[in-house]
């Protein structure tokens, strides 16, 4: 797992760690079932307090994305459809909020929006 902590960042390690290991299993990069490394490890691998590590690793299993078995380790959870969707939902209604500001400020009509969003639509299936 190639998790990249920035210091420039205004997010909190755990929190930068909970949202890499978050997105890696939402892209599927890592798969159901698929063990993550210990909290010892990944801190000692990022040069950090297990503390740290460990709140990540707790919000994740709070939120249902990994399960922890005692003595094995971490694991990814199998996925729940319905979480995944919100989470993604979640994620695509602040972007279009994000849009609209912008485009009201440009002075942009929704129609105008709508075609832009088409056409982005037509080129992403393109590189597919």
């Amino acid at each position: 797992m190639n998790i990249q902590i920035k210091n420039s960042s205004n997010d909190p390690i755990y929190l930068q760690i909970k949202n890499q290991i978050r997105e890696a299993i939402l892209s599927g990069k890592l798969e159901e079932n698929e063990q993550l490394p210990s909290i010892r490890l990944l801190a000692k691998e990022l040069r950090i307090s297990v503390i740290t590590t460990k709140r990540a690793y707790d919000e994740l299993e709070r939120e249902g994305y990994i399960h922890s078995v005692q003595g094995k380790g971490s694991f990814v959870a199998a996925k729940n459809q319905e979480l995944m969707r919100e989470t993604l939902l979640r994620k695509i209604e602040a972007s279009l909020t994000e849009a609209l500001h912008y485009a009201k400020l440009a002075a942009i009509p929704p129609t105008e929006l709508e075609t832009m969003l088409r056409l982005l639509e037509d080129a992403d299936d393109k590189c597919d």
